[in-house]
């Protein structure tokens, strides 16, 4: 038995602004350690003691693509990335990873794990998943419900039956119900019987498909055209985007799991109690009871100053944050924004984002800093007909032979060697040079060296948008 890794990497987490954004979201950052979450869930399954599929397949959508190659490069792993066109929710996702990981017939068992989730206990984990495991060989499709350790509102529950067998700890699937009240949550946990749902997930892959498609019968036809029509690209699977947009939007839950436990006749749902200090981290309220506390309950990031403050955390990200008297308090600091918030209201910071968005304010969309294929840059100053940027490339990356109508450019080489290219010139700059690129000039940078290449870039102009740029050949293939 072969245990395939698929991670969802999904979601903006719109609660977690202004660390989150929706082109650099949660599960990028390292917001519970030093590993960015993603990274955190991909090396889960270090040291389990089953055999493990040596590729992790990630479902995403193009814009975080190049990250998360990146991310897993880091880790030393080695991941098959597969590009989701447009959204459609988990079940079509878990679908398309099935398909791919299902395609030389081997059939492996499916642990799929949303990039966003923190779990502080590795060793009872990996004990759960032998269990799933276990279970999923035979056919069931199994999930994991999180033992609860206080009447949560703000999850999902399941109901677990009886054990399914002496061996192990593995339970009836009986019922999910949705987020509760608080005395039915109260109920629910006094009552023993009622687990967290987690959103793992665990099965073979041919058992998920063929459940799909007798529950789901347009999911799967929708998704097996858009594998049968994807290109691959390196370590990218980009799916045919005219088969996947017709894809109804569905949940792994809604579309096969709820349906076992209320008929099993139509196939083996079964949980696994897990008690693995888990977390979705799905608003800062979350990310503070998780993390590390000092003395006086407050958790801080950065350089930050507190007196007389307590149960409190403060993330500071380019500057000093100072609080004096906090109480119960969460003040997130980016080089763009400042959040600050009870934790009572945590849930309601995805109000600021829509807001945000419905003004046309770009904080909820990227940060100051935006990566790239080829690495960053980070928009310094602006003002009218000027903008200045800080631009780093990685060694060996270029960007692409573009040339835009309203604007021209300076460049400083601060750090490293540029290679340019300025209308018909190719020419290499080291640090301390500059360069002029005229309006309408076509023009490249790239990064022949082994180390960053680092500028400072002034655009002056009547226009300085992202969109004012013509590409002619781009290695990233945008």
């Amino acid at each position: 038995m072969t245990i395939q890794p698929v991670i969802l990497s999904g979601g903006s987490g719109t609660r977690l602004w202004p660390a989150s954004r929706e082109r650099y979201p949660k599960q990028l950052l390292p917001l519970a350690g030093l590993d960015t979450m993603l990274q955190a869930t991909a090396a889960r399954l270090d040291g389990f003691p089953g055999q493990v599929a040596a590729q992790i397949i990630v479902v995403s959508n193009e814009e975080y693509r190049f990250v998360i190659a990146e991310q897993l490069r880091q880790l030393g792993k080695s991941g098959r990335i597969v590009l989701e066109p447009v959204g459609r929710n988990t079940a079509p996702a878990l679908s398309l990873a099935a398909l791919v990981a299902n395609a030389g017939k081997s059939d492996p068992v499916l642990l799929v794990m949303p990039a966003d989730h923190v779990i502080t206990d590795l060793e009872a984990f990996q004990a759960a998943i032998m269990e799933g495991a276990r279970q999923a060989e035979q056919g069931a499709l199994v999930t994991f419900g999180i033992v609860p350790d206080r009447p949560e509102t703000g999850y999902g529950y399941i109901r677990a039956g009886a054990p399914v067998d002496d061996q192990g700890m593995a339970r009836a699937l009986d019922a999910f119900v949705e987020k509760p009240d608080a005395p039915t949550a109260a109920r629910y946990v006094s009552s023993g019987e009622y687990l967290w749902n987690s959103g793992i997930f665990m099965m073979k892959a041919s058992v998920w498909l063929a459940a799909l498609e007798s529950l789901k019968p347009g999911i799967a036809k929708a998704c097996r055209a858009s594998i049968a029509g994807a290109k691959d690209d390196g370590d990218f699977v980009r799916v045919d985007k005219a088969s996947f947009v017709n894809c109804e939007s569905d949940s792994i839950d809604y579309a096969v799991m709820e349906k076992l436990a209320a008929n099993p006749q139509l196939g083996r749902g079964v949980v696994v109690p897990m008690s693995a200090g888990w977390s979705d981290v799905g608003a800062w309220d979350a990310l503070w009871q998780i993390c590390e506390k000092d003395a006086a309950g407050n958790v801080v990031r950065g350089e930050v100053m507190l007196e007389d403050s307590s149960d409190s955390m403060v993330f500071a990200e380019s500057r000093l944050v100072a609080g004096i008297g906090l109480k119960d308090m969460i003040v997130v600091e980016t080089s763009d924004a400042v959040m600050v918030t009870d934790k009572r209201h945590t849930q309601d910071v995805k109000k600021i984002v829509a807001r945000l968005k419905h003004e046309g304010k770009p904080h909820a969309v990227n940060h100051r800093k935006v990566y790239r294929p080829w690495g960053w840059y980070d928009s310094i100053d602006s003002g009218e007909r000027f903008q200045v940027k800080r631009i780093v490339v990685n060694p060996g990356a270029k960007l692409s032979l573009q040339m835009h109508y309203h604007r021209a450019e300076h460049w400083i080489v601060v750090k490293g060697t540029a290679e340019v290219t300025n209308g018909d010139q190719v020419f290499l700059l080291s640090e301390n040079q500059s360069t002029y690129i005229p309006l309408g000039h076509t023009h490249r940078l790239a990064n022949p060296g082994k180390v960053p290449l680092e500028i400072i870039e002034v655009q002056s102009g009547s226009y300085l948008g992202e969109d004012d740029i013509v590409r002619f050949e781009d290695t990233y293939g945008r």
